[in-house]
């Protein structure tokens, strides 16, 4: 991946959340280009043995002191830590989680990044800043409301990069990356691989619902093209593979990756979300309130289209990863 290697020679970044999936392959990429890396992490035994050159301040979103720490002395941030957690139950602890770290943390963030004079400013954010579309396939003029506490933290965090960056002439970008796929992948995407591969989900039917992923190498190009162009300066991009699957194509396509056989049947949609219904009555009388098997079921039938042509159009991103390549990749052992 060749993006904007002479912008990082030498330049001082901070990654939030270097630690977890985005931003260890964030970490990497920087590296490679010869960045002056720095990473804020809650503990200095998370930080892998092998990053050399890479400065750690100790700290997290929550405490202020540490932020002004990280940021000193920084040139552009790339803010991917947060409370990933985007379709727990709705509790009052959940809400108040998602609010303190996705939100108030990324505040407290910009407020030093500010005080620091950094010159720009990248928000990972999430598709769940917004509702789902549902049938419908939409680019970022869409503007609905989100429906999780995890994308209203999200929201609310986005707007108040865009009004730091109005005020300060800071350049500052939102990114919003579909589900995440590649090694090392977390949610719900590798709990529907396990499910495969153990059996217990019987064929999906073709229902044409639209749902769009995106490999993690291209949300890592995403961001490099963002700090490194002008243009993105004060916008909010939807990042995906430039792909749509409906719930099908991926049960097929992880089928692939897993070599096994392609069925030639289906359960009807209508008693998979009957046997979901059944389910959740099931654990309701456990005492869970929410309904986490249609929930489950929703994110593979329901529609979640996001079109990105605009940061193709805008900074030349070209996803380089489909989840037929990667599952290909997984089947011939190479994993990517």
């Amino acid at each position: 991946m060749v993006v904007a290697a002479d912008f990082f020679h030498d330049r001082p970044v901070l990654v939030t959340g270097a630690t977890g999936f985005i931003g260890r392959r964030l970490v990497t990429a920087l590296r490679e280009r010869d960045a002056r890396v720095r990473v804020l992490v809650r503990s200095i035994s998370s930080v892998p043995l092998d990053w050399e050159r890479v400065e750690t301040v100790t700290g997290d979103v929550a405490d202020s002191a540490s932020l002004i720490r990280a940021g000193a002395g920084i040139d552009t941030v790339i803010h991917a830590a947060g409370f990933a957690h985007a379709d727990a139950a709705n509790t009052p602890e959940f809400v108040a989680r998602h609010w303190a770290i996705n939100a108030e943390g990324t505040f407290r963030l910009l407020d030093a990044a500010v005080a620091a004079g950094v010159k720009r400013f990248i928000f990972l954010s999430s598709v769940k800043a917004v509702g789902e579309p549902g049938s419908s396939w939409v680019d970022e003029c869409w503007d609905t409301s989100p429906e999780t506490p995890y994308g209203q933290a999200k929201r609310a965090a986005e707007e108040r990069v865009l009004a730091v960056g109005r005020v300060t002439g800071m350049p500052v970008v939102n990114l919003r990356p579909a589900l995440v796929y590649g090694p090392g992948m977390k949610g719900n995407l590798p709990r529907l691989i396990d499910a495969v591969r153990r059996g217990w989900l019987p064929p999906l039917p073709e229902t044409g619902n639209c749902r769009s992923l995106v490999h993690v190498d291209d949300v890592v190009q995403a961001v490099l093209l963002a700090a490194a162009r002008p243009v993105a300066a004060g916008q909010t991009y939807f990042v995906t593979d430039g792909q749509s699957y409906s719930g099908r194509e991926l049960y097929l396509l992880i089928r692939r990756g897993l070599n096994l056989p392609e069925p030639h049947w289906a359960l009807p949609a209508p008693v998979f979300y009957g046997l979901a219904k059944l389910a959740d009555g099931w654990l309701r009388l456990a005492g869970r309130r929410n309904h986490p098997v249609q929930t489950a079921l929703n994110q593979v039938l329901g529609g979640a289209g996001y079109d990105s042509s605009r940061i193709q159009r805008e900074l030349g991103y070209r996803p380089e990863w489909t989840l037929a390549r990667y599952s290909e990749s997984a089947r011939a052992g190479r994993g990517s």
